[in-house]
């Protein structure tokens, strides 16, 4: 899958900018970078903005949260193809696991590479990434970073690499832009003035990447000098279809002030099944679980990808784990560099869209209904059946969803019941043995009204997926 180059005035105005100790030039905060040029500069997105945009998106936006173990690593994928690789993962990966996904989705360029910060579990593997993309795909366009310099053998092998290969370096603050076709990606922090004496965490790039009435809030490590920092100044643009906690989950982030303004449907948690820093901490944890929130964790779901169409999100992942916060060391470990797609678990309305799930619900069609069958309908119920089709891209996990008519007559669909996309899956009213094509629901009598009824299909949570009247 070859990735469109981005517009080449993204790529005139800056070679290298040394970021530790920035003067002024083109990035520093006496001299902001040119909006015209780079696409930064831009203000926050109102209320009235998003509902104005909604109904104009076109596409897809992909947001890829990878399996790095002990790290973070997120790409992002726009309507028209531009990438946005947030963070890198642990250097003692190397960038191997980031790379190896990358390749597996086809990816030959990164468009933008944010560094949210110099700790070396987020830019461990910018140095592998940026040689691999010079030297064997289309390159890297620009990378962006707080300033907030380390001391450490990685963060010197990331700007080596970033001087090597010549690639423009941008210092990033709160205001700015990420340029990315069709999409918004805003910088909600660190501010022009460094916060906790420039310590690294609490200057990380925090960015709200939208899509329509769909969002996303990525923190980077911002913890409880950030975070307020958000509340006090971006709570609006705070309040996201999609969260991913702060710091790995660790207790010092995702407070419950910042989960009040972000109100997120469901929360992604990046870190290690066997955490050195036992992330998920419970603090966190209880705080999700309190406000009922559904949370992924890397560590069981594997790689969760959330994909939006501009009024919804659906959340697709590796493994089939459970999502209840208290209950997320239940399930066994993905380990990063474990292959197999990812499958469509749940979906999320976007803000200001009513309701909760998505009524789409991952493509999913009626297809057809034979309520009529052949002869007596009570003597050949096996011919009395409902067609539902995956007319998505991924696969759907149906297990707990349920079929009803109007008198509330209702089938469960067992449990490892995916669909693939493009397949159907017949469910017949009488009773018979189950196989990869038909379910069999031994009703003991006749369902569907021959002179009408209406079909329903609804998630696990009774979220309606599809319904069809006939």
């Amino acid at each position: 899958m070859r990735r469109r180059s981005p517009r080449v005035s993204v790529l005139v105005v800056v070679g290298l900018l040394v970021v530790a100790g920035c003067t002024a030039g083109p990035g520093s905060p006496t001299d902001p970078l040119d909006s015209t040029a780079t696409g930064v500069g831009a203000s926050e997105t109102t209320g009235t903005d998003r509902a104005a945009t909604a109904a104009s998106v076109d596409g897809t936006l992909e947001v890829h949260f990878i399996n790095v173990g002990q790290g973070d690593s997120t790409l992002i994928v726009g309507p028209t193809g531009e990438t946005v690789l947030v963070d890198t993962g642990d250097f003692r990966d190397d960038g191997a696991y980031v790379v190896d996904y990358l390749q597996s989705r086809g990816i030959d360029r990164i468009d933008a590479l944010v560094s949210t910060h110099a700790d070396a579990d987020h830019i461990g593997g910018h140095a592998a990434v940026i040689e691999h993309f010079e030297t064997e795909g289309e390159g890297v366009g620009a990378v962006y970073d707080p300033g907030v310099a380390a001391s450490t053998a990685t963060y010197d092998r990331y700007l080596d690499a970033v001087e090597r290969h010549d690639v423009p370096l941008y210092r990033t603050l709160a205001g700015d832009r990420i340029p990315l076709d069709g999409a918004r990606v805003t910088v909600l922090g660190p501010p022009q003035t460094p916060l906790a004496d420039g310590e690294r965490n609490e200057n990380s790039i925090v960015l709200r990447v939208e899509f329509g009435r769909t969002s996303v809030l990525l923190p980077g490590d911002a913890g409880p000098v950030e975070e307020p920092y958000l509340v006090d100044n971006h709570e609006e643009a705070l309040d996201v279809t999609l969260l991913k906690a702060g710091h790995h989950g660790s207790s010092s982030s995702t407070s419950a002030a910042l989960l009040n303004a972000a109100t997120p449907k469901a929360v992604v948690v990046s870190s290690a099944y066997d955490s050195r820093y036992g992330h998920p901490h419970e603090e966190v944890l209880g705080r999700l679980a309190s406000r009922s929130i559904p949370t992924y964790w890397t560590a069981t779901h594997g790689t969760v990808v959330a994909t939006s169409d501009g009024t919804a999100v659906e959340v697709a992942t590796q493994a089939a784990a459970t999502t209840r916060p208290r209950d997320l060391r239940a399930d066994a470990p993905v380990a990063p560099d474990t292959d197999g797609p990812v499958v469509v678990r749940a979906a999320y309305r976007g803000e200001g869209v009513e309701g909760t799930t998505v009524p789409t619900g991952a493509r999913i069609d009626v297809s057809e209904i034979h309520a009529d069958a052949a002869g007596d309908d009570a003597e050949n119920l096996a011919d009395e059946y409902v067609v539902v089709t995956n007319r998505g891209s991924e696969p759907v996990d149906l297990s707990g969803w349920v079929l009803t008519d109007e008198s509330g007559a209702r089938y469960t669909f067992p449990s490892n019941t995916v669909l693939a996309p493009g397949d159907s899956l017949t469910v017949r009213t009488g009773d018979g043995t189950d196989t990869a094509t038909d379910r069999y629901w031994d009703a003991g009598r006749p369902v569907w009204n021959n002179d009408g009824d209406t079909v329903t299909l609804l998630r696990p949570d009774g979220g309606v997926v599809t319904e069809v009247s006939y």
